[in-house]
């Protein structure tokens, strides 16, 4: 089979930018920090009876309810179900809510009604300045729960609002969401490993 077209070196050049985005995530050890904190967050949350609500646009809808999913079910270890949950599921609420309030309180009205104080939240925002994402940190914050955002390297306005802001060095946004289904993969397991051990 032929290369005529330069495919094999764009592939090869595609995998080694994801490559290095890692790399400097693994050479980053605040950034570790961070993610072991987040996870510690997430543990302490669901230990007190609290839950976790996740929400984004786009890939970043699929991120937050790909990480909700594997804490529900299971992600490598038999255990019961944790308490987890996108706010990016429900068509009837997400159009009643843009048609009724507008796009940018889609998540921030499902918060009011499912959150309650020591849950923790996570934005999850390439730009880190999706107006919806930024309005429900917002309520959040105010309503007393730990804000994870999960952002590429500028943070945006969103991580002003944050207890923790996991920065990817990157701003592409392929990059960024590759790694923040990476990270969250990582916070699944230290959670899921530290509660089934309990």
């Amino acid at each position: 089979m032929t290369d005529a077209g330069g495919e094999t070196t764009t592939i090869k050049a595609l995998l080694q930018d994801s490559i290095d985005v890692k790399q400097r995530l693994i050479m980053d050890t605040d950034m570790l920090a961070r993610i072991a904190g987040v996870a510690q967050f997430c543990i302490n949350a669901l230990r007190g009876n609290n839950k976790l609500l996740l929400a984004g646009n786009g890939g970043s809808a699929s991120d937050a309810q790909h990480i909700a999913a594997e804490l529900v079910g299971r992600f490598e270890l038999e255990r019961d179900g944790l308490p987890a949950m996108a706010l990016t599921t429900n068509a009837s609420q997400l159009t009643a809510l843009s048609n009724d309030y507008g796009y940018e309180a889609v998540f921030s009205r499902q918060l009011q009604a499912f959150a309650k104080k020591g849950d923790v939240f996570f934005g999850l925002s390439t730009s880190g300045n999706s107006a919806n994402v930024v309005a429900v940190a917002k309520v959040a914050k105010a309503r007393g729960l730990v804000v994870v955002g999960m952002t590429g390297q500028s943070g945006g306005k969103l991580e002003a609002l944050c207890d923790i802001c996991l920065k990817v060095p990157s701003n592409n946004t392929a990059r960024i969401q590759e790694a923040h289904i990476t990270i969250g993969h990582i916070v699944c397991a230290l959670i899921e490993r530290t509660l089934a051990a309990e």
